[in-house]
């Protein structure tokens, strides 16, 4: 199961050159995992609440074509690993009037306790819906 996800290039997103920004695809990587876990039903508010945070340890991005002011774009976030104590995550972003693939990425956060801070295991509530999602994925 993969997320796709509609972005519109702002033109605070673009440097002096006027393509996108490298640190923007990053930022999108995050809205991408933000709308992946919304749409399994969870949302990063309720864990938080709950004591779960869930930092970055590995980011990786491969940047191919630069994106341009106004281009509309298409993120898709694609599970890798989804267990009860890291999310691995791989991202594809398309300009969409073409589809040519501008950046590829990858991700890995862990489940961290907010009282520790050390890594945690994820409360069934929050597992058995990643876990439905790596069953839909492998489907």
């Amino acid at each position: 199961m993969s997320v796709k996800t509609a972005l519109r290039v702002h033109f605070y997103d673009t440097d002096t050159m006027g393509v996108v920004h490298h640190a923007n695809y990053i930022r999108w990587f995050e809205t991408g995992r933000v709308e992946f876990l919304r749409s399994i039903g969870i949302t990063l508010t309720e864990m938080m609440n709950d004591g779960i945070l869930f930092p970055l340890t590995e980011i990786k991005a491969k940047f191919l074509h630069s994106g341009k002011f106004d281009d509309d774009l298409e993120l898709e976030t694609i599970p890798v690993e989804l267990t009860k104590v890291k999310m691995e995550f791989k991202y594809k972003i398309r300009r969409k009037s073409d589809g040519e693939l501008l950046v590829k990425g990858y991700s890995q956060n862990v489940f961290t306790s907010a009282e520790t801070g050390k890594i945690t295991r994820l409360p069934e509530k929050y597992f058995s819906k990643l876990e439905q999602a790596t069953v839909e994925e492998m489907a």
